[in-house]
């Protein structure tokens, strides 16, 4: 690691993380009311276990892209940091999409275009360094399950 590269690798996990809590932050009046009012299709996990899964994805998220960031300069390692930066807006504003304005059916579009950001950016991660790639394959499964958990709400209130 280069001699400042710690401080890159809290920059980008904290930015990642920052994103997170904003935007769970803007919609916690909507997250609040969520089980009250949709019923949650099978396999819905207890609400407990998103933020404490969110808050280790959004860490993975920021350790990727420091090691991204680190890495020699390329058009992949660009391509990369720009694909971060996409899904991580992407993410950001699916919450309030699915939460404040209950738009499920916009929100799983949304989320599938966020799903095939992340798959895009971990391909481009690979070609510039494997364990950044790796460390977004559980943002991807994670992604893939939250795709069905949208599509199940969005069924069930239609």
């Amino acid at each position: 690691m280069k001699r400042e590269g710690w401080k890159v690798y809290v920059f980008w996990v904290v930015l990642a993380e920052a994103v997170g809590i904003v935007s769970g932050l803007l919609s916690r009046e909507g997250i609040m009311v969520f089980p009250e009012i949709v019923e949650q299709p099978p396999l819905s996990p207890p609400a407990v276990v998103f933020p404490v899964v969110w808050s280790v994805l959004y860490a993975l998220m920021g350790l990727g892209a420091a090691r991204i960031w680190l890495s020699e300069p390329s058009s992949s390692r660009d391509r990369g940091l720009d694909l971060f930066v996409a899904q991580l807006v992407l993410n950001f504003f699916w919450t309030p999409i699915f939460f404040d304005l209950q738009a499920y059916g916009l929100a799983l579009v949304w989320s599938l275009v966020l799903w095939s950001l992340v798959l895009w950016m971990i391909l481009e991660y690979r070609k510039v360094d494997m364990i950044a790639a790796w460390s977004q394959v559980p943002y991807l499964i994670w992604s893939t399950f939250a795709v069905y958990l949208n599509a199940g709400v969005w069924a069930s209130s239609r």
